[in-house]
């Protein structure tokens, strides 16, 4: 659940939890005595049964997730029970203590299947694993490559595979493959897997989503042959497979010679569009050949017909070869595309367009959102993870009595969780995770104070050229050391603020002796001044620092150690916006060109985008993209393709000729032009404020809100521990009140800040402007 790579600022902190108690009691599964239940049970007929004593606990949250299937269940004939037992009971069922603990599948009278209770974690996983053991036939699970081959071979010329793939069993995603299993795994063979080595082997992208492809094998009547292969694109849910496996049913290409407005499929009663490729009789063969080619390509998101224009009584435009409709009673749009690419494109941004518009509907009508529809998913990840032993020697259990003397002595992180929860149990083990990373950084940064005091000359080459601290170039940038002489005590501590504040960012360390100008006449340097070391560049760059307070030298640090020409994603885009200058975009569908990364910085180089931020944008690493890019031109257009976002002013998109190559000397004026006046913008970016959905969620004014109080507050911070220290011994028996305490507990620690990071703080929002 966490990313590979991992930075942080301020990593003097440490990591706490407290956990919260909560039990729910919920049960209203049909109760019978062990010899009413087998008396039930009927030849052919699928029941579920979980035995407990009549007078002991029993599991409450499992019940409750085990009273939830009952509905489901019952949906494919199989009954569900709970069966208390008696202790002067026979019953095999009503046996030792670990019996108790296993759920039992019954067709008939004969045991199917046993299952430990923890398999059964929630409604998803009961669901799942039950039509599983009894879908043995109808569901193939396999772990190799050569199993999948085998079965491929076999079926060529006979039958069609379903082929999935799911993290784990019991998941929402397996629950789902089941239950398209029971309605169509008597016409297509379910192959099932949970092994990612396997769906690495044949090509997969995003192998850390459940996945499932349709194997078109019946058609193929050559062994050697390998059988095409079409991937549901939508998330594996029940009613996303029925759609898929039923647009895999409609054929492929049809033939038709009337209106388009009139003609309807079962593409559109399943919401997807139609695309006629418009043909005549002199092109009929070519046409019908680029129509498959589209079907093909579009096969599951879009229904394929060849038109007949000689045949048709109403009148198409003459250059129109592509028509596209959207849905029934809606116009049809008349296109003139000469590409495939580019009509698959039309379809994949049309539907991605509605997939958003579907979305903002959802949220505008969702008033009361539930944010336990989490937990299915997450209780996945719990119960795979099960085994696996957290290091929480790493984080610190707090209780009511313990909390405040722990977090007032040193910054800190409380989780409060619950056990019992699926949500709280899967942050729990990123939680630890970001504690290990932590862990690292902080013991190894630690070892030295920020700055470090560099004593000599010799001391100071090392430093800068990565001798020293050589293990911490890996956590951090740097280094970066500041030069003053003896007698600029100001200067000096305002760097030491910036340096303290960029601990565990950014190695710095100072020089301050009295031959200090020995580097400063090595490096060019102004006093005061930073020397930054570009180990990459292999090369040390001076920066003067007159005049300059703790918050500006923070500025400049952290900016100077930004990419020249980064790939902007949206996790570093807000980084990029607080430069306050246009962004340069270039959009690219993968890997940026060699060409034009070579002609962008070279005018990097020779100082012609200094105005500008230079960056590039890909769009298979951020689909987002695909987004901005049809808010600024309406349809997608053809990539790679050059823009300049005035964002900060003016909110006008410029795009660089399309019909020009990106070359240094192309690039270089089209910005003159740019500079002159002389280009039109294609768009202008509305200057709307983005405010949050409801007021619940309006975080910056709530952290706003909690600064203005601290700050007026007054009196020493030494006096304000020591006052919440005492109350915290005077108020030990009053639960309620420590309960506030601890609240402002954390309000105090967390705004314990110096005003201009707050001010930094407040120009984050000029990043919600994208």
């Amino acid at each position: 659940m966490m990313s590979s790579s991992f930075s942080a600022c301020r990593v003097g902190f440490s990591f706490v939890m407290m956990n919260i108690f909560y039990k729910s009691v919920g049960d209203s599964l049909p109760e019978l005595s062990p010899q009413k239940y087998f008396n039930t049970l009927q030849p052919g007929k699928a029941s579920l049964a979980y035995f407990c004593q009549a007078n002991s606990p029993s599991p409450s949250i499992f019940l409750e997730e085990l009273n939830e299937a009952v509905k489901p269940l019952q949906n494919y004939g199989i009954s569900v029970a709970k069966v208390n037992c008696v202790k002067e009971e026979t019953s095999r069922y009503c046996g030792k203590e670990k019996d108790l603990m296993k759920a039992y599948l019954f067709r008939g009278n004969v045991l199917l299947r046993e299952f430990p209770t923890d398999t059964l974690f929630d409604v998803n996983a009961i669901v799942a694993h039950v039509l599983f053991a009894l879908l043995f036939n109808e569901v193939k699970y396999i772990t190799t490559l050569e199993d999948l081959q085998n079965m491929e071979n076999a079926l060529k010329g006979k039958a069609d595979i379903a082929f999935s793939y799911v993290r784990a069993v019991g998941t929402p995603e397996h629950r789902a493959v089941m239950e398209a299993a029971f309605v169509y795994g008597t016409t297509y063979q379910f192959v099932l897997t949970t092994e990612i080595a396997l769906l690495e082997s044949i090509g997969a992208k995003d192998i850390e989503y459940a996945h499932l492809y349709f194997f078109h094998c019946k058609v193929v009547l050559d062994l050697t042959q390998l059988c095409r292969r079409t991937l549901m694109e939508q998330p594996l849910t029940t009613l996303n497979i029925h759609q898929f496996i039923k647009t895999m049913e409609a054929p492929l290409l049809t033939e038709v010679a009337e209106d388009p407005q009139q003609v309807s499929t079962v593409h559109l009663q399943l919401g997807l569009p139609l695309v006629f490729i418009v043909s005549q009789q002199a092109t009929y063969e070519a046409d019908r050949r680029t129509a498959e080619w589209v079907a093909w390509r579009l096969l599951g998101k879009a229904g394929v017909l060849l038109l007949m224009r000689d045949s048709l009584a109403v009148d198409i435009p003459q250059h129109t070869n592509v028509i596209f409709k959207r849905e029934e009673r809606v116009p049809v749009e008349f296109l003139v595309l000469h590409d495939i690419d580019l009509i698959v494109s039309h379809v994949e941004n049309n539907m991605h367009i509605e997939e958003i518009q579907e979305g903002e509907d959802e949220d505008h009508d969702m008033e009361d959102p539930d944010i336990d529809i989490q937990d299915d998913e997450v209780a996945e990840t719990v119960h795979r993870d099960r085994k696996r032993q957290l290091p929480l020697e790493l984080t610190v259990e707090l209780t009511e009595e313990t909390f405040n003397a722990t977090v007032m002595a040193s910054d800190s992180i409380v989780l409060f969780y619950a056990g019992w929860q699926a949500v709280s149990m899967a942050f729990l083990q990123s939680y630890i995770d970001v504690a290990i990373k932590l862990k690292v950084i902080y013991s190894s940064s630690n070892r030295i104070s920020c700055p470090v005091n560099i004593t000599s000359v010799q001391e100071a080459e090392e430093y800068l050229s990565g001798e020293l601290y050589q293990d911490l170039l890996s956590y951090s940038s740097g280094p970066v050391l500041g030069l003053f002489s003896p007698t600029m005590t100001t200067a000096k501590e305002d760097f030491t603020e910036a340096g303290n504040y960029l601990r565990g960012c950014v190695i710095t360390g100072i020089y301050s002796e009295e031959d200090v100008l020995i580097l400063s006449n090595k490096y060019a340097a102004t006093l005061p001044a930073l020397l930054l070391a570009r180990h990459k560049g292999g090369k040390i760059e001076s920066i003067p620092l007159a005049n300059t307070h703790a918050e500006d030298i923070v500025q400049i640090i952290k900016n100077a150690f930004l990419e020249t020409f980064p790939e902007i994603t949206v996790e570093n885009l807000p980084t990029y916006l607080r430069l306050q200058k246009p962004l340069l975009i270039l959009f690219s569908d993968g890997s940026i060109i060699p060409q034009y990364k070579k002609a962008i910085l070279t005018l990097v180089k020779e100082k012609h985008l200094d105005s500008l931020t230079p960056c590039w944008l890909n769009l298979k690493n951020t689909p987002v993209g695909r987004g901005i890019l049809q808010a600024y031109f309406d349809t997608l257009p053809p990539l790679p393709l050059l823009v300049v976002v005035n964002l900060h002013s003016g909110g006008q998109v410029f795009a660089f000729p399309s019909d020009q190559a990106i070359s240094e000397q192309n690039l270089l004026l089209w910005l003159k032009k740019l500079e002159a006046g002389l280009e039109s913008h294609i768009t202008i970016l509305p200057a709307q404020e983005w405010k949050p959905p409801l007021p619940a969620y309006d975080f910056l004014s709530m952290m706003e809100a909690a600064a203005s109080r601290h700050s007026a507050r007054k009196g020493p911070e030494y006096m304000k521990e020591t006052g919440v220290q005492e109350s915290d011994e005077e108020q030990h028996e009053d639960k309620s009140a420590i309960r506030k305490e601890l609240t402002e507990t954390l309000r105090i620690k967390h705004w314990n800040r110096s005003n201009w990071f707050k001010e930094a703080e407040k120009s984050s929002r000029h990043d919600k402007e994208l």
